[in-house]
């Protein structure tokens, strides 16, 4: 009689639709376990053996005081799969909270909602909050720290369209006039990881506001951990930022703005005739120049190439003089320049290069703005702004270790990867004690998808079986060594050139 009683409730719930392929019955099962993110357990295994979760929530500065608060490794939880999932409000949690599959193996009973979310954030000191998520942030470079790497330094605008704190009128090339905050940011390049993040309010976008940071923690690496190049671009070629660098001795490349001074040398210049290739189209030439405002003579590289087509210059087109026509009685019109100044000894076309793959840092941006959360979670408060952007850049580093577990030969982005590698429709089951999840992927590529998740899921395996002994920090200096082998590996060249993708040069 129970089950006939099921039955008609079924038959009442059932919704009959007709289609084009005949007529259908619609019902809904809420307490079935299902979840379209049916490849996630990969990743919580990858967080479990890597110990990376643990740790992260162990260390997290928020308590409760009542009995009925939630616990924090739910809230954390739902943090997680939030980002994972590619959510860019709060709001969004509610389309994750009656998923039963994934909290019971993350350790959970349940998600919280996104009101205890957002009030979870409140709880936690901010002070203790930057000091606990940068700590985890590092954890995920710092053993590939004692490799040649460069050090990408940029900003990027997040606008906003209400009155949170913070919310000021600065440099917004794309929406003049619109309030915004200034993300901070600091890139280890072409790994596509984060070191650091910092929101600040939108008129502070120079360097100068976020410069005394990354000395503080460069101050604080071994000489062996330290950058093998500072790479910025046009906002950093000034003499606060090159003084500091010099003074650490510390080898910088940035770009300067076309100011009278410069484009005085990029006029005498002209008319050498002893320009080098410098790829792309481009030829440079190198010479010595000291500005107004500067305490020494720097080299500089002078790059130029010759325009094709019609080209109109404006501000708008052009906010950082990257094509400049320079009027003086030389003709050098008709082609665009760059100017770049550097404390490195390396041939113009290296220089010119480097400056070149510095592009992918706009790719981070994109990637983080666009396909993960820095574009939302916005909060009237600013605390909650950073500590939100700082677990964004945490989950973003977590997950890119993993993909590159699965492919060390490819970086993919979010909006590549989280079809590959995380979408699916799932069902749980369960039978004489064994929990049993049943994958149904609708990709295209699914048979070469389960057979690098199953490679993936033996390496772990192994790891966890033959490295008992070691520690968290122990096995995920392993994991790194795997995800990023072609970036560890050993060269003759000159050690930037490694970490910087053009050691074929």
């Amino acid at each position: 009689m129970g089950e006939a009683k099921q039955k008609v409730l079924k038959a009442q719930k059932a919704v009959v639709l007709d289609t084009f392929g005949g007529r259908i019955h619609v019902e809904w099962d809420p307490a079935a376990a299902v979840t379209p993110l049916g490849q996630l357990p990969f990743f919580i295994e990858f967080l479990k053996v890597s110990g990376l979760f643990d740790a992260w929530v162990q260390d997290c500065p928020l308590s409760y005081q009542s009995n009925n608060a939630p616990d924090k490794r739910a809230v954390l939880s739902t943090f997680l799969l939030s980002i994972l999932a590619g959510h860019h409000r709060y709001a969004h949690i509610t389309g994750i909270r009656e998923d039963s599959v994934h909290p019971g193996l993350l350790g959970v009973t349940g998600l919280v909602s996104e009101d205890a979310a957002r009030r979870a954030l409140i709880r936690i000191d901010e002070s203790a909050g930057i000091v606990w998520l940068d700590r985890h942030l590092a954890k995920t470079t710092q053993p590939l720290l004692s490799t040649p790497w460069i050090l990408d330094l940029d900003t990027t605008i997040k606008c906003l369209y209400g009155k949170q704190e913070g919310a000021v009128v600065g440099y917004n090339p794309h929406k003049p006039g619109r309030p915004s905050h200034s993300y901070h940011s600091a890139l280890m390049a072409n790994t596509r990881l984060a070191l650091g993040v910092e929101v600040m309010p939108g008129n502070e976008t120079a360097p100068a506001h976020s410069m005394p940071g990354i000395w503080a923690w460069l101050d604080q690496l071994a000489p062996h951990e330290r950058p093998t190049l500072l790479r910025g671009d046009i906002a950093y070629g000034n003499e606060s930022v090159l003084h500091e660098a010099e003074a650490r001795n510390q080898p910088y490349l940035t770009k300067l703005r076309l100011t009278t001074n410069v484009k005085r040398l990029i006029t005498r210049l002209f008319a050498r005739t002893d320009w080098q290739k410098a790829g792309h189209g481009w030829a440079g030439r190198e010479d010595t120049l000291q500005l107004s405002g500067w305490t020494r003579a720097r080299r500089v590289v002078v790059l130029r190439r010759r325009l094709k087509g019609d080209v109109v210059l404006s501000p708008k087109d052009d906010p950082q003089g990257t094509l400049a026509f320079i009027e003086s009685a030389v003709a050098t019109t008709g082609y665009e320049y760059a100017v770049l100044v550097t404390s490195t000894d390396y041939p113009i076309l290296t220089i010119a290069q480097l400056y070149r793959d510095r592009a992918d840092a706009e790719n981070n941006f994109d990637e983080l703005k666009n396909q993960w959360g820095w574009g939302g979670f916005t909060t009237h408060d600013l605390k909650r702004c950073r500590l939100i952007a700082r677990m964004v850049a945490l989950i973003y580093n977590w997950w890119n270790l993993f993909v590159r577990l699965a492919n060390p030969q490819k970086h993919h982005e979010a909006i590549t990867s989280r079809p590959l590698l995380l979408h699916g429709v799932a069902t749980q089951t369960q039978h004489g004690g064994q929990t049993t999840l049943t994958i149904t992927s609708q990709h295209a590529k699914q048979a070469a998808i389960q057979a690098v998740l199953t490679r993936l899921a033996a390496f772990l395996r192994s790891l966890k079986s033959t490295a008992e002994q070691l520690t968290d920090s122990q096995r995920l200096h392993l994991i790194l060594r795997r995800a990023f082998a072609k970036f560890l590996r050993a060269t003759a060249g000159p050690p930037v050139l490694l970490a910087s993708g053009i050691s074929g040069m």
